[in-house]
């Protein structure tokens, strides 16, 4: 019995090892180069609109998210990190056909398989043009775009948020959004969020102009807000004080107490000297109701800012089904040209009022004893007649 079991499994895994060897012989390339992208710079959508596009601002604004000037600004900065070598046996796709493939996808979210057919270039190409040049561009954009602000820059940041959303002493609104993915490579729960998919985050903190000053991407799914914004760098940053804001300042028209500079947050997060969430939404007085309402005019600035961000580059509306690497690349790269593009060609309000935030899971945090003392400061300060507004009673 045993001798026909040894047998029989013998049969078993030859019949297995035929198998795969008879489907990677069919699996063979056919072709050096495919009959259906043999005339690439024929009938490619690169080439067979590009120049077309150049003589029409406004259709290739539809078409590249960015003014023709704001591109070929891009462009100058990413030529060489993007120039290819042409061999014997081809020539390399050029910089500018690379670029065009990339906003392409960012700005649509198309498959591979339909930058396939639209480009003309292999599935697997088109997959490593997205992950090099959205690499490139973090790298040739971030640090003039997205630096961390020095002590004068946080007051013109806060002067801005007093101007706009009438909350002083602001230097930023910080918030979390989900990315969706497809499962990750043995990643198990690690990326599976309380929403009930596959996702990683992207913290942000931005400022009252809609541009985002600092970004965390790639976090577990798995993870609160909280957890993240601990973790990140900015938080330790904050935690240990090291982000060169300034010396505490009285509030307008008060001469004491004074008063530090701080970030808002929605209630996901832990209440600090310098973050401030709103009260606890049961049973609250006037002056808190007050509070919670002035502050969430200030943090809606982050809401928005995701929503220009994922109506621009719609990517971001639908599940990435890139390598998680390339994932986090993509988004990232859209976060700087998020702001390269906001301070070239400016943006439409309306698009951040079209793209719907889910709410945050209720998260318990516990908060720090001087930050209650900060957050009832404010307060008080949003009823004195220095820092009252005349529509706010019948705001809440």
């Amino acid at each position: 019995m045993d001798c026909y079991r040894r047998r029989h499994v013998a049969v078993v895994v030859t019949a297995i090892q035929l198998e795969r060897l008879r489907r990677r012989r069919d699996s063979r390339r056919r072709f050096w180069v495919h009959p259906v992208i043999a005339q690439r710079q024929e009938r490619g959508q690169f080439w067979a609109l590009y120049q077309n596009l150049r003589a029409h601002e406004d259709q290739f604004f539809a078409y590249m998210r960015m003014s023709i000037s704001s591109f070929d600004e891009l462009l100058g900065l990413l030529e060489s990190s993007l120039m290819h070598q042409d061999t014997f046996m081809r020539d390399s796709i050029p910089p500018v056909e690379r670029l065009v493939i990339t906003l392409r996808y960012l700005g649509t979210g198309q498959s591979l398989a339909s930058l396939h057919f639209a480009f003309l270039i292999g599935k697997s190409t088109a997959s490593v043009i997205i992950r090099e040049t959205c690499v490139a561009i973090w790298d040739a954009l971030h640090a003039a775009v997205m630096g961390q602000p020095h002590k004068e820059q946080w007051k013109e940041i806060a002067d801005v948020f007093q101007q706009t959303c009438q909350f002083p002493n602001c230097a930023g609104a910080i918030d979390g959004k989900h990315i969706r993915i497809k499962k990750p490579v043995r990643s198990g729960s690690q990326y599976y969020n309380y929403k009930k998919y596959f996702s990683f985050v992207l913290f942000a903190m931005c400022d009252a102009n809609y541009s985002f000053r600092y970004i965390d991407v790639g976090s577990y799914g798995s993870r609160s807000d909280s957890a993240v914004f601990a973790h990140s760098e900015f938080g330790k940053l904050l935690h240990d004080k090291a982000l060169d804001l300034p010396e505490h300042t009285a509030l307008p028209g008060t001469t004491s107490p004074a008063m530090p500079f701080v970030f808002v947050a929605d209630e996901a997060f832990a209440l600090g000297e310098n973050l401030m969430r709103p009260y606890s939404s049961r049973g609250l007085s006037l002056a808190r109701r007050v509070f919670n309402y002035r502050l969430t005019r200030a943090r809606r600035v982050v809401e928005c800012a995701f929503g220009i961000l994922a109506n621009k580059w719609r990517f971001l509306h639908t599940p990435i089904h890139l390598k998680l690497e390339t994932a986090i690349s993509a988004v990232k790269a859209a976060c700087v040209l998020h702001n390269f593009v906001r301070a070239r060609d400016g943006f439409n309000f309306e698009d951040s009022l079209t793209h719907s935030l889910h709410s945050h899971r209720p998260s318990v945090v516990r908060g720090h004893r001087h930050g209650a003392a900060v957050r009832e400061q404010f307060t008080a300060y949003f009823m004195s007649p220095h820092g009252a507004l005349p529509w706010q009673l019948d705001a809440i």
